[in-house]
């Protein structure tokens, strides 16, 4: 990929089987260059989420990706990870900042608001997402347009992930106007989600 390619963002499975996963995850890392890895359970069994992080830890680190966790932040310490991800503008990021340091990454979906993504950057954010970019049926609905996209990379310096309900026609078309595509859930329930990584991303290579 050039420079100008954004590049890839990797969300894990809501839910893993911590028995197969980390070795399907490991192909996947080594099949393409990963940028990122998002650990974004939907358990909140604290030991779930321990022995997981230790695992996706080991396995990113190891290939010098960093690892961070959704809203978890006492995690973040806790399991050696690099940084959070914020579901939503819920947590003052100057405070956060200061609790979990200045090297740690905090990242904030901020759905399909320009102005919480513009609250978020001033405050501090490392990036946001927006999304979801394709029609999906969860949350509101409401998508994350290219026009948004556009006004973002002509504007504001802070670098921006595109995701949720991708295709390969939105990474065609928003590949020039976002830094990451947020890859999870389109790869996860295929047979091959390194297969399907590969297709899915073709319009970047």
């Amino acid at each position: 990929m050039s420079q100008d390619t954004p590049q890839l963002y990797l969300i894990t499975p809501p839910v893993i089987d911590l028995a197969s996963f980390p070795d399907l995850l490991a192909r996947v890392l080594d099949a393409q260059d990963i940028a990122c890895l998002r650990l974004s359970l939907a358990s909140r069994d604290e030991d779930q989420i321990l022995r997981a992080g230790d695992a996706m830890r080991d396995i990113a680190h190891a290939r010098d990706i960093p690892l961070v966790i959704t809203d978890h932040v006492l995690m973040v310490e806790r399991l050696g990870l690099d940084g959070v991800h914020l579901s939503d503008m819920g947590q003052p990021l100057r405070k956060l900042r200061q609790q979990i340091g200045a090297e740690a990454i905090i990242g904030v979906h901020c759905a399909a608001s320009r102005h919480d993504g513009m609250t978020a950057g001033e405050a501090g954010a490392d990036y946001v997402s927006f999304g979801p970019v394709g029609a999906t049926a969860l949350g509101t609905g409401e998508r994350a347009g290219p026009d948004l996209f556009d006004w973002w990379s002509a504007m504001i310096e802070v670098p921006v992930i595109a995701e949720g309900a991708l295709s390969r026609d939105l990474i065609a078309q928003l590949a020039p106007v976002t830094d990451f595509f947020a890859i999870g859930e389109e790869i996860w329930g295929a047979d091959d989600p390194v297969s399907a990584l590969r297709v899915l991303t073709a319009p970047l290579r």
